[in-house]
């Protein structure tokens, strides 16, 4: 495997957890920065789980992509 495909799989790991995390505690954002976008109502944290989700399936595909590139090309070879 290429360097590239590590580095989606901890891209779509990273997002997935920080999604979970934003699931469970949504003021870590808040904590960390020091900055309340909403007022505490909750829409910016909804829009960074979407966004991380999305991230995650992103990653997951062009994972799946380089995954299946290289088995192609292995199999190629042989």
């Amino acid at each position: 495997m290429r360097a590239r495909f590590w580095i989606e799989v901890f891209a779509a790991v990273l997002c997935g957890l920080l999604a979970i995390l934003t699931l469970i505690v949504a003021d870590w954002i808040e904590v960390l920065f020091g900055v309340d976008p909403d007022a505490h109502s909750g829409t910016a944290e909804w829009l960074v789980v979407v966004l991380l989700g999305a991230g995650v399936v992103v990653s997951v595909w062009l994972a799946g992509h380089e995954w299946h590139r290289t088995s192609t090309f292995a199999n190629e070879e042989a």
